[in-house]
């Protein structure tokens, strides 16, 4: 039997013994995941394991929760109240791309319609969605990562099937991922009542949408041409620039070194949000920063990027505190290889048993195609063709790592320019 179809039988075996639940109301949210990836990372505290040689952790950190762990490994090198619920403003439009984007041809069509945007918030970032003007699902997505478009978000989530089908999809991909600090209640990260989220969820969002080829594309764009009005060869463009800071730099903020994406956020009740992924001397990190004390809007970015200066410094000299856990669809059934042979997810984090107990499997990106993290994953290597990973199993995660394709990696074997 080929990988692929080994992985196909072990997630087809283990889906019928799992539940999906109706999504929580939003004034009753889920109770949250504070065990999830290891017991160090539960409690308001920091957590870090320094070796002889380790620097220190940046003493300018004000955030109220963070985390940085290699996005490949998934092992977790420092965090600060990792669960800790908190509003995730526009960072949880990386879910919502995780869970859409791989069901919407980017090169499929849509025509605005004013029934399409009755939930837009006041005051909500706008790409510039007009109706009666007509987009494409690239154009859209683009409007979502680099302008942050909350009337983008509401094009997509109409050809998706609308607001109530998109937010539960939102929470049974959530279910999915072991985000259980997680509740959507609307696709755009929009202040609502009862919609929370975490610095670990945010970053397992971040590390299961880097697997889709476009949404690495998007992350990684620092401008583009949107369209404006009119029809035709007549219709004007404009330009629309990433508002990630760490990726196009702002006055008195260089670019990241190495940054590609991947979403920042910006509410009055969430304060300043951003999960950022970079590489280095062939590591890839990600951060996540939340609400900084700072009222300064680049504070995020500048915790952000100490941080992930900090991870690369020290990844080789401290112990792991935690891990980014796999999603439930990804883990194998009972009795397939990683049980039979007493191995567990190691970090304390939750293996297969206790998996089934506290989640569901997610139905959204079931329609995907097999770049989708759900299933087999295709990543493309932008810098050296196509490389194919089956993720066989969970349990082997430190020995079979999740790769990372970022549009600045080049393949390890790739010779140099």
């Amino acid at each position: 039997m080929s990988v692929r179809a080994a992985v196909l039988a072990a997630v087809g075996a283990l889906a019928p013994t799992l539940l999906i639940p109706t999504p929580a109301a939003a004034e009753d949210p889920p109770a949250g995941g504070e065990t999830v990836g290891g017991a160090e990372l539960a409690g308001s505290g920091t957590a870090v394991h320094l070796a002889d040689g380790a620097p220190e952790l940046p003493d300018e950190l004000t955030a109220k929760s963070w985390i940085v762990a290699d996005a490949e490994t998934g092992e977790v090198f420092a965090a600060h109240a990792a669960h800790r619920r908190l509003p995730p403003a526009s960072t949880i439009k990386m879910l919502f791309a995780d869970t859409v984007l791989p069901k919407l041809d980017r090169e499929a069509t849509y025509r605005a319609e004013p029934e399409h945007f009755t939930e837009l918030g006041a005051g909500s970032s706008a790409v510039g969605v007009a109706d009666g003007q007509t987009y494409t699902v690239e154009d859209l997505w683009r409007g979502v990562f680099l302008a942050s478009g909350n009337d983008a978000v509401y094009a997509l989530t109409a050809m998706n099937g609308g607001k109530e089908a998109t937010v539960a999809e939102m929470n049974e991909r959530a279910a999915d991922l072991q985000a259980l600090d997680t509740h959507v209640v609307n696709p755009d990260g929009y202040d609502a009542d009862g919609q929370l989220s975490s610095a670990y969820d945010l970053t397992l969002f971040a590390r299961a949408g880097l697997q889709h080829a476009d949404f690495r594309e998007y992350a990684a764009t620092p401008s583009a041409d949107f369209p404006g009005e009119g029809e035709g060869e007549d219709r004007e463009t404009y330009e629309i620039q990433n508002t990630n800071r760490l990726l196009v730099g702002a006055p008195g903020l260089d670019p990241y070194p190495g940054i590609a994406g991947v979403k920042n956020g910006y509410t009055s009740e969430a304060g300043y949000t951003f999960t950022g992924v970079a590489e280095r001397d062939d590591r890839v990190l990600l951060v996540t920063v939340m609400d900084p004390s700072d009222d300064d809007n680049l504070a995020v970015y500048r915790e952000a990027a100490a941080l992930l200066d900090w991870g690369f410094a020290a990844a080789d000299r401290v112990e792991p505190v935690g891990e980014l856990v796999r999603p439930l669809s990804e883990l194998p059934a009972e009795g397939e290889e990683g049980e039979a042979d007493g191995s567990s997810s190691g970090a304390d984090g939750k293996n297969a048993d206790e998996a089934e107990r506290d989640g569901p499997a997610g139905a959204a990106g079931a329609g995907g195609d097999a770049d989708s993290a759900s299933g087999p994953l295709v990543l493309t290597i932008t810098a050296g063709g196509l490389a194919v990973l089956a993720v066989a199993a969970y349990v082997f995660h430190r020995r079979h790592p999740l790769p990372v394709s970022l549009p600045t990696r080049r393949r390890r074997d790739d010779p140099a320019d």
